[in-house]
């Protein structure tokens, strides 16, 4: 069987050579890896502050500062299976429909050829036409890093595809399972009093910042594995679920979020879960020259790899 493994920093230094995720090789036909790591660059669901269409690329070359090892369980996802990395997912800029028609199209390919998918996003819209196209035998359970809830309806009089409503359509559209649904993080102003009505009445359960520190972390990471109840499940992870001190480069900053630590503690507590997918979404490189988000955010893509890895059946 063919196998990959990272260029190394001790014979190519890290800022010479391809770039790709963690220094991987690209490889083409879903079937030539077990994980794929896929770039997803749009941002047409943005409501606000617009970007993170760059975050697969700065994505891409903060992960090159990421070695094969995990420092805390020793083991690399590359010796239990075949990474690489697949490129960038075709999307039109202008047309969402066409977009997301072209994503889950894209992303059936892989869930076809049994390949599980880890996706550097983008906005946050991408998970949906994800979902659509690994959720074709029933819902999936949900595990979200995020400050916020993404159920609102529509913005702007009617458009029903933004960051902030796709996990409403997801749930109304069968692809997630709300009562296997937790999200990790909300916090911050909303709209109205009912800001997250849709989320509470459908049976998402919604762990509050509040609820994260009132709890504490071994006690959060429980109520994840007791929710999504050891059945398959997709984990996304919003980067504005961090604290800002620590990723300034996003859309939708809110202040009060857990720390990248903490962060990586709760992805940690998962591990073993079955995931049939992942991303990591709404790094937007121009709101932070310093790179410093787009680091974080290839730490927690290896963080997550490394739960792909031990969760994959």
């Amino acid at each position: 069987m063919q196998t990959y493994w990272p260029a190394s920093s001790s014979t190519t230094p890290r800022y010479a050579g391809p770039v790709s995720f963690f220094r991987l090789p690209t490889v083409s036909a879903p079937d030539q890896a077990d994980i794929a790591l896929i770039g997803l660059p749009y941002d047409g669901g943005t409501t606000n502050r617009a970007g993170t269409r760059h975050g697969p690329r700065a994505l891409r070359e903060a992960s090159m500062m990421v070695r094969p090892f995990h420092h805390v369980t020793k083991t690399s996802p590359y010796t239990r299976h075949r990474v690489a990395d697949f490129g960038d997912c075709p999307i039109d800029p202008i047309d969402i429909q066409n977009s997301l028609k072209l994503i889950t199209g894209h992303y059936a390919s892989f869930a076809a050829a049994g390949t599980t998918p880890l996706t550097a996003g983008g906005d946050h819209l991408i998970t949906l036409p994800i979902l659509r196209a690994l959720a074709k035998n029933g819902p999936l359970g949900l595990i979200q890093f995020d400050a916020h809830s993404d159920t609102n309806d529509s913005y702007f009089g009617g458009h029903k595809y933004t960051h902030g409503t796709w996990l409403r359509r997801a749930v109304e559209e069968g692809l997630v399972d709300p009562h296997r649904c937790v999200q990790i993080g909300i916090r911050g102003t909303r709209y109205a009093p009912d800001g997250t009505d849709f989320a509470e009445t459908s049976g998402i359960t919604a762990l509050y910042i509040e609820d994260v520190y009132r709890l504490g972390l071994p006690a959060v990471i429980a109520r994840i594995r007791d929710i999504t109840a050891g059945l398959p499940a997709y984990l996304t992870f919003d980067v504005d679920g961090i604290d800002p001190a620590f990723t300034p480069g996003t859309g939708t900053p809110e202040v009060g979020g857990y720390t990248v630590f903490e962060a990586q503690q709760l992805v940690r507590g998962l591990s073993g879960l079955p995931l049939v997918g992942a991303d990591v979404v709404e790094v937007s490189p121009p709101f932070d020259p310093s790179g410093n988000t787009a680091l974080v955010g290839a730490t927690m893509m290896f963080e997550i790899l490394c739960l792909l890895s031990v969760g994959r059946r």
